[in-house]
């Protein structure tokens, strides 16, 4: 195979598409562009409004890719802004397109380049009077006042060609998108149903409803979309935190830069009230940063030097000097957004249902509607032109966008609202088994403790703890061991000032020993200390009771005999305990996994009132995950390398936010705010999510049942019949809308 044979089956591209309203429309798109020759990897995400494709440009041209979208309704841009964009995409329902022009994306970086025309669907600065859709509303809507006046002005058969006029008019796109779909193997779709029924209406004689219910589609697919992009605004708003301009430092001097440009190790001034334009760590100044638009903690966060801080956040009260760790398309808020466009693209399995159901359910629709129109007519000889009509009727009540979009329209609405509060869920599928989870395992460091240990409790034989802290810190002066550094810290905390020890040097296996003051202190592990005869038994019978509180214990020594002891513990975080309570309150079971001694383990799990298992290896833990899955529905939460495992074998895998890379990226889900009060934050919200998609199915079908009852009896027509499909995807979509505003907090 030649270089060039290999260029074009590799070749990928991708477009901003707009107009989307639901994963139906992605749907339309996705199974039209399938059909041509040549085309593979087909990825269009609603949230983000793309669309890429790989393809093989001997068979299929990028411009044929943009005609097959635009027919279908939708416009579309390539990513580099340089071609075509569809005058105005006509827009549709559940399954079809939408308002005119690409949507600025929701990202920064490459992978979310704006394109270069961008008013169009997503935009929240175009009314909607300014879409397509909106267009088609005005245009019809003056049509049929026109001809509601023709009727009453002129004489005759005039009014009724007036009606005629306006309804071929308004259903003119409609149609074209409906044979567009039909070419591309789709003949079940809204746009056809409503062809069909306009037709069908005109050659009845029924030109006033059809007329009517043209404009009332279309003020149902401008709703649909106004919906929509509430949906996405959430997410938007996220893309826009993080500030266009930086000031970046260079030579001692700085100077304003795009953002997006900013490279890993540059140097960016931030001044108090400005937001951080970049990931980073902070090299010089202290400050309060408020971390609520990013992570939704409300309390702003004292940092300085060696702290990091993100993208979007702001410095509130001093000038900072940052370097950049991260480029701009892998900041805190585009992995985000990353996340949630992807969480969009992953269906849950009652979406999948529903669309599987859908397929069977629109040609049983069909079916039962020409049986309608035929046999009462054939068999008992009734009047044709009034089953017709029914029959027409039930062809529009039957159209299935409000079940197509009740699950993806709830979906969205809780990623954009779980994300504005620091709780990313990837996508329906999780959350689905969140509201399922009636266990909850974590692992211990990091994740239901800080993660670094503390002292804890200072014991000296003759009651001078300061004495024993001033020892054991002037040993561990210039050390990098943790436990070192929880001395130091706290000597510091509690200003305590010490004589840094010399000749320092490190006995294996049993501690530490320097010189001070002229005697050799010692600090180290208890054992060794009653192997050299230094511990009484009022220091035994301490030691043992803070180890038996999980508690690490170093012994302080010196030439005349023992000091006192230092006790150490990784603590458990703040909200640790709180979140246990609420678990229990949402009737789920918490279970530590931890490779920590059993005796550590047992004392914090007694703290925190929750099971555990101890010294466990990762593949340990992976066995028990395996073990409790066979039980329970089981969500992980978990923070480094060796806890990715465990995550990616539990049904739901949750990583806090400050843990490893690995941890992230093989979790489900992540809690930005490292809050362990999060989880049940996150279960809440699976559990609403869950029951506002139940509540939509049974809208739908509900409305639904009714009316197919009440056409065929001939108690509803065909304006009603419209009229109570599109109220029916308005009421699911304003439904689903209410989870923006749910509050993850446990009410009071």
């Amino acid at each position: 195979m030649s270089l060039k044979q290999v260029e074009n089956v590799a070749s990928h591209h991708s477009w901003v598409v707009g107009g989307m309203d639901c994963a139906g429309c992605a749907n339309k798109i996705r199974t039209a562009l399938e059909r041509l020759p040549g085309v593979t990897d087909v990825s269009v995400s609603v949230m983000a409004e793309s669309l890429a494709v790989s393809l093989d440009d001997e068979k299929t041209s990028r411009d044929r890719i943009e005609r097959t979208v635009r027919k279908l309704g939708y416009s579309i841009t390539p990513r580099d802004g340089g071609a075509t964009c569809a005058a105005g995409g006509e827009g549709a329902c559940c399954a079809s397109g939408g308002q005119n022009g690409p949507a600025p994306q929701l990202g920064s970086g490459p992978r979310h380049a704006t394109a270069a025309s961008s008013h169009g669907a997503g935009d929240a600065s175009v009314h909607w009077y300014g879409t397509a859709k909106g267009r088609l509303v005005i245009l019809t809507g003056l049509l049929l006042v026109a001809a509601w006046g023709a009727e009453f002005l002129l004489p005759g058969a005039l009014g009724s060609w007036a009606f005629i006029l306006a309804c071929l008019i308004g259903v003119a796109p409609i149609a074209r998108r409906a044979f567009s779909a039909l070419g591309a193997g789709m003949p079940f779709t809204i746009e056809m149903l409503m062809t069909v029924a306009a037709a069908g209406a005109l050659f009845i004689g029924a030109q006033e409803e059809a007329a009517l219910v043209v404009f009332l589609f279309a003020v149902g697919e401008v709703l649909e979309g106004v919906a929509a992009n509430r949906a996405r605004a959430g997410i938007r708003a996220l893309g826009e935190l993080v500030p266009k301009s930086a000031l970046l430092e260079e030579n001692g001097t700085t100077r304003k830069v795009e953002a997006s440009q900013l490279s890993i190790g540059q140097i960016v001034v931030v001044r108090p009230g400005d937001r951080i334009p970049a990931d980073g760590e902070i090299v010089e100044g202290i400050a309060g940063i408020d971390e609520a638009p990013v992570t939704g903690e409300s309390v702003p966060r004292t940092k300085g030097e060696g702290e990091d801080v993100f993208a979007g956040s702001i410095s509130t009260d001093a000038v900072i000097r940052v370097r950049v760790t991260r480029a701009a398309e892998n900041n805190t808020i585009a992995r985000i957004i990353r996340l949630v466009e992807e969480a969009q693209e992953a269906r849950a399995p009652t979406e999948r249902f529903i669309d599987r159901f859908s397929r069977y359910y629109m040609p049983a629709v069909v079916g039962l509607a020409l049986l309608v129109a035929v046999l009462p007519p054939l068999v008992v000889g009734a009047a044709w032109d009034v089953w017709v009509y029914r029959a027409l009727a039930l062809l529009l009540i039957g159209c299935p966008c409000a079940l197509v979009i009740s699950v993806p329209a709830s979906i969205a609405s809780s990623l954009s609202a779980g994300a504005r509060r620091g709780l990313l869920l990837k996508g329906g599928a999780v959350i689905e088994a969140a509201a399922r989870a009636d266990m909850v395992t974590f692992d211990k460091t990091g994740t239901l403790t800080v993660g670094r240990p503390v002292v804890t409790d200072i014991w000296a034989r003759e009651g001078d703890r300061s004495t024993v802290l001033a020892l054991a810190a002037g040993v561990e002066a210039g050390s990098s061991h943790p436990l070192a550094e929880a001395v130091l810290a706290h000597a510091e905390t509690q200003g305590i000032s010490f004589e840094t020890g010399r000749e320092a040097r490190v006995i294996p296996g049993r501690g530490v020993e320097a010189r001070i003051a002229g005697q050799t202190v010692f600090v180290g592990s208890p054992r060794h200390a009653q192997e050299e005869g230094v511990l009484t038994k009022d220091a035994i019978d301490r030691i043992d009771a803070l180890e038996a509180e999980g508690k690490t214990v170093a012994v302080v020594s010196g030439s005349e005999g023992l000091s006192g002891v230092v006790a150490f513990r990784d603590e458990p975080r703040q909200d640790a305990s709180a979140a246990m309570q609420e678990l229990k309150a949402l009737g789920v079971r918490a279970v530590m996994l931890t490779g920590d001694n059993a005796r550590t383990a047992a004392a914090i799990a007694a703290h925190l009132s929750m099971e555990y298992r101890a010294e466990l290896l990762p593949d340990d833990k992976v066995s028990a995950i395996r073990d409790l899955t066979a039980r329970h529905t089981v969500m992980m939460v978990g923070d480094g390398i060796n806890d990715a495992p465990a995550l990616a074998m539990a049904d739901v895998g949750i990583a806090m936010g400050s843990g490893t890379d690995v941890a992230l990226e093989s979790a489900d889900g992540a809690l930005l705010r490292n809050r362990i009060l999060d989880v049940a934050g996150m279960l809440r919200l699976a559990r609403a999510t869950m029951a506002n998609i139940h509540q939509n199915i049974v809208i739908a079908l509900g409305l639904k049942a009714v009316f197919l009852v009440t056409t065929v009896l001939g108690v509803t027509g065909l304006w009603i019949a419209i009229l109570a499909d599109t109220g029916a995807t308005v009421l699911v979509t304003l439904n689903a809308l209410r989870l923006l505003g749910f509050r993850v907090e446990r009410r009071s």
